[in-house]
């Protein structure tokens, strides 16, 4: 089975690890985005029953899907602390993905918008274990001189399976029920609902068998592993992990601002779900051709051009969602936007592990995983609030983000890689 790993990993010149690790990332990642068109569809669909706290059916899936993010989010430095203290990456993944299977499973049989909250909830917790651990094993099993490459890779492998979820999603959903050879029907979330927990159940699989912890990683206990906002060594006003990850709150704050008022698109735009998923992974669609080949650019030319000309860029691909009125331009804008975002995302964590020690992945590259995480709770929240104030607001705030995070990684970020043909931004001296 290795030797057939190893034949696979050769064009993509990375670690059998990595590789298999994004594999499984992939594997998982369709059912988890298969719940974020799942979800505002089961709640409007009638099939939940309760009280809804007297809150509107928007706001209740920004609820949903927003406390994933912020328990996600909120445990990330744990768990990667943690993992750091331990000197394993392995178990914590595992047992992230036991968690994931679990309570997609226990969709299923909930019918009521507490039983949504706490299901989505638990959801968070068990991710929580994942990413840490995830991010870090790739960062030790890279170099500098391929980390960007090693992060592209994986990210790329991640988001096909991220971005191909809501595509299918929409299709399971509406073509339900099915009927199955023992005479029971399955409903189109059911069905929805046990894809999401065999995919994760396959990623499982595939950690345990192909995945292990380089032997370079060790327990770090006595370190100091806290993350600094103000810069104690460069000549910044603050510390550039901290910059970065506030960039990734602003930005991630920016690209989930859609998700949650799918039903407002729709009606804008007059189209159907379908739509609106290929709309929604358009963004993915961006991400998944420019992750590699942006991360290894990444490692010939530098780090900072890349993020301060993906946060430039994301200011107005977020702004022209406010204002589109067809469903082509509105795909077009989102794929835009998902340009931007590959000009940052792999760079960014590049950048983080170019300045994590020795046993300090888990602990540095959380940073940046925990805000991104933030962002994706904090976006379907704010969406959620300031759609009633008329469809363009969400897009102007996070129009108003995008431009503060352009602000604080040209002013504060500086280049950790040693570079011999630098790209310019546009602005450098």
């Amino acid at each position: 089975m290795r030797e057939v790993l190893d034949r696979v990993v050769a064009p993509f010149a990375v670690d059998r690890r990595v590789l298999a690790l994004a594999g499984a990332r992939m594997a998982d990642g369709i059912g988890n985005s298969f719940l974020i068109i799942v979800i505002p569809l089961y709640v409007t669909s009638g099939v939940v029953s309760g009280t809804a706290f007297g809150l509107g059916e928007s706001m209740i899936i920004g609820l949903i899907l927003s406390l994933f993010g912020f328990l996600n989010s909120s445990v990330q430095p744990f768990t990667g602390r943690l993992s750091d203290r331990v000197g394993k990456r392995k178990p914590f993944i595992l047992i992230g993905l036991a968690g994931l299977a679990t309570t997609n499973i226990a969709y299923v049989f909930a019918e009521t918008y507490v039983s949504l909250l706490v299901i989505r909830g638990l959801q968070g917790v068990s991710v929580a274990f994942i990413i840490p651990a995830s991010i870090a094993l790739v960062n030790e099993l890279a170099t500098t001189g391929d980390r960007g490459g090693n992060m592209g890779v994986y990210n790329t492998f991640r988001l096909i399976g991220f971005g191909a979820g809501p595509v299918v999603a929409g299709a399971v959903v509406s073509r339900g029920p099915y009927p199955l050879p023992s005479g029971v029907t399955l409903n189109g979330f059911d069905a929805a609902f046990w894809i999401a927990t065999i995919t994760a159940t396959i990623s499982y699989g595939m950690v345990t068998v192909l995945v292990s912890d380089p032997e370079s990683t060790v327990a770090n206990a006595g370190a100091d592993l806290s993350i600094p906002i103000r810069d104690r060594a460069g000549p910044n006003a603050l510390d550039p992990v901290f910059t970065l990850g506030l960039a990734s709150l602003f930005m991630a704050t920016a690209i989930a601002l859609f998700a949650t008022i799918q039903p407002q698109v729709n009606a804008r735009l007059e189209q159907g779900a379908t739509w609106f998923g290929l709309q929604f992974a358009a963004f993915i669609i961006a991400q998944v051709a420019l992750q590699t080949p942006i991360g290894r650019a990444c490692d010939r030319y530098g780090r900072r051009p890349f993020i301060v000309t993906g946060m430039a860029l994301l200011i107005p691909t977020t702004l022209v969602q406010g204002f589109v009125l067809s469903s082509e331009l509105m795909f077009l804008a989102r794929l835009s936007q998902g340009i931007a975002a590959a000009m940052v995302f792999a760079p960014s964590l590049a950048l983080a592990g170019d300045l994590a020690g020795a046993g300090e992945s888990g602990s540095k590259l959380s940073v940046l995983t925990m805000a991104f995480g933030y962002g994706i709770a904090l976006g379907p929240l704010s969406s959620g609030v300031l759609v009633s104030y008329g469809f363009r607001v969400p897009f102007v705030f996070g129009t108003c983000l995008a431009v503060l995070g352009t602000i604080l990684v040209y002013t504060q970020i500086e280049e950790t890689l040693e570079t011999t043909s630098p790209v310019p931004v546009v602005g450098d001296d």
